[in-house]
C-alpha cells in the first residue's frame, strides 16, 4: 500500500477550499482518507494549517507528499 499526502477538496462551489489529508495513492482526490492533517485555503489571504506531529509521523512512516503538498508547506 503507497500512501500520499496531499489534497482532498472541500466547500461550496467556486471555494477554493482543500484538506491535507494522508490516502492511499490510487484512491479518489475527494474519497475516504486514513487521516486528515490540517486545512488549506486558496486566495488573497490563504489559510492554512497542519498538524506538524502527525505530518512527520506520516514521512517517518513512508508517506510521500504531493508535489502541491510540499510546495504549500515550505
Amino acid at each position: 500500500m503507497s500512501v500520499v499526502i496531499r489534497l482532498s477538496r472541500t466547500g461550496k462551489r467556486g471555494e477554493r477550499k482543500f484538506r491535507i489529508v494522508v490516502k492511499e495513492k490510487r484512491s479518489k482526490r475527494d474519497g475516504e482518507a486514513i487521516e486528515t492533517l490540517g486545512f488549506f485555503e486558496k486566495g488573497k489571504n490563504g489559510k492554512k494549517q497542519i498538524n506538524k506531529e502527525r505530518y512527520k509521523y506520516w514521512l517517518s512512516v513512508g508517506a510521500k507528499t504531493s508535489p502541491t503538498v510540499s510546495k504549500i508547506l515550505e
